[in-house]
């Protein structure tokens, strides 16, 4: 019975992922929600890429459009975190602060296998066979 649910239940996970995913585009770029400093970055920085990344790539995941390369590129742009941020830390990511971009990096591949789900821009666009 609830194998009938999973295109509906996989657009709620892409949207929620999406949703929280654009929010560390948004505190990077227009400080919203503030970060401990309080701080941006340069648009033309490895963190203002990313940035940019996060929230246009996080858009189309949203929305549910191009979803497979959108969600392809993003999960590319959470290993570079992960390795340069947190793993020297220790690769544990529950002590090196890198829960989030490991399950970015595992959730949007499946995106890119699964495609966006029913409730998609992706979907309404397909042609219908």
């Amino acid at each position: 019975m609830l194998n009938a649910w999973s295109p509906q239940l996989l657009s709620v996970l892409r949207i929620v992922a999406a949703l929280l995913y654009i929010l560390h585009g948004t505190q990077k770029l227009l400080g919203v929600p503030p970060s401990a400093s309080g701080a941006t970055v340069a648009l033309t920085s490895r963190s203002g890429a990313a940035g940019v990344i996060e929230l246009v790539g996080g858009a189309l995941i949203l929305l549910g459009l191009f979803t497979r390369p959108a969600a392809f590129i993003c999960s590319g742009e959470m290993a570079f975190p992960y390795f340069l941020a947190h793993a020297p830390h220790g690769w544990v990511p529950n002590t090196n602060g890198g829960e989030s971009s490991v399950l970015y990096c595992f959730i949007f591949p499946y995106f890119v296998a699964a495609g966006g789900g029913a409730w998609s821009l992706d979907a309404l666009l397909r042609p219908k066979s």
